[in-house]
Order: structure tokens, then C-alpha cells, then sequence
């Protein structure tokens, strides 16, 4: 079992900046894929970014290409999401992921993930 926590989330302002982290436990998520979702009130959980287990590989949706860079510290058992030029619209709750299967493109898809944090707070004020 991998075991997911979430931090670093709050409220800051449009144009601002935020760094949430996931912090694993239980096994290494070294030769995991791990992602980042986030869902609004009354919203679906939306894919926001992936990365490969070796970071070789990432994918983002569009509306946060070129804001938010995902990473990851395989040493720390941890994965980042840098968010930059934050929006209104991005507020939502940011939940990370983790699944043993190589990343591809189908895991935009929030069932293709097996392991999930409880998430964590996001809010951007206009």
C-alpha cells in the first residue's frame, strides 16, 4: 500500500505563486507514475499533471501548460507541483495520485490511478 499526504496549499492572490507537495509513505514511489487532479464544488476531478517514474515524462492539461511544473524527488519519496500565475479558476481542491503502471496518456483519466491523497486546499482570490 502507498500511503499519500498533501501540503502546502492555502489562499493567495491572482498572479500569485504555490507550492503543494505530496510526501509518500508505506512503499517507494520510485518506479511509480504519480499525478496531480483537482476538483471545484459541484466539479469532476480534473487531471492537472503527471510525471513518469523516472521524470523523463510529463504531461499537462491545457489549461495550466506553461504555469505549473510538476517534479519529483524520488529520494524523498515526494512529488511537487509548482504553480505559477495563479488564476481564480484554479481554485479547487489539488489531490495527488499514484499508480504502479508506466505513465501514458490514458491516465489523464482520474480511474486509471490507484493510490490517492485526501487533498489539499487551493484557494486563489481575484
Amino acid at each position: 500500500q502507498v500511503q499519500l499526504v498533501e501540503s502546502g496549499g492555502g489562499l493567495v492572490q491572482a498572479g500569485g505563486s504555490l507550492r503543494v507537495s505530496c510526501a509518500a509513505s508505506g512503499r517507494t514511489i520510485s518506479n511509480y507514475a504519480m499525478g496531480w487532479f483537482r476538483q471545484a464544488p459541484g466539479k469532476e476531478r480534473d487531471f492537472v499533471a503527471a510525471i513518469s517514474w523516472s521524470g523523463a515524462t510529463t504531461y499537462y492539461a491545457d489549461s495550466v501548460t506553461g504555469r505549473f511544473t510538476i517534479s519529483r524527488d524520488n529520494a524523498r519519496n515526494t512529488v511537487y507541483l509548482q504553480m505559477n500565475s495563479l488564476k481564480p479558476e484554479d481554485t479547487a481542491v489539488y489531490y495527488c495520485a499514484a499508480d504502479i503502471a508506466p505513465l501514458q496518456l490514458t491516465m489523464r483519466h482520474a480511474p486509471r490511478w490507484k493510490y490517492w491523497g485526501q487533498g489539499t486546499q487551493v484557494t486563489v482570490s481575484s
